[in-house]
């Protein structure tokens, strides 16, 4: 029926742990990781977007434009968050 990769716990788990460490985030921070399929002009086939929720309600945004599984620490390193 559905056709979709899952996706590997594990390193959903460890790109997590390297958003909380990089950003020193709370144990309360909700963090959240989506890979998204875009079919507009412009836009990557596959986008990971990764969503931080703080305490005090403020909302941190990542975009990378690869799978989940072809994101590298490096590249969670290099990472410029964006605060709502």
């Amino acid at each position: 029926m559905f056709n979709r990769k899952k996706s590997n716990v594990e390193k959903i788990r460890n790109l997590k742990l390297l958003i909380s460490k990089k950003y020193h985030l709370s144990d309360a921070t909700i963090i959240s990781i989506a890979e998204l399929a875009c079919h507009e002009p412009n836009c990557p086939p596959l986008e990971t977007v990764i969503t931080a929720r703080l305490e005090d309600g403020s909302i941190k945004n990542w975009r990378i434009a690869k799978a989940i599984s072809e994101i590298e620490e490096f590249e969670i390193n290099n990472l410029e968050s964006h605060t709502h």
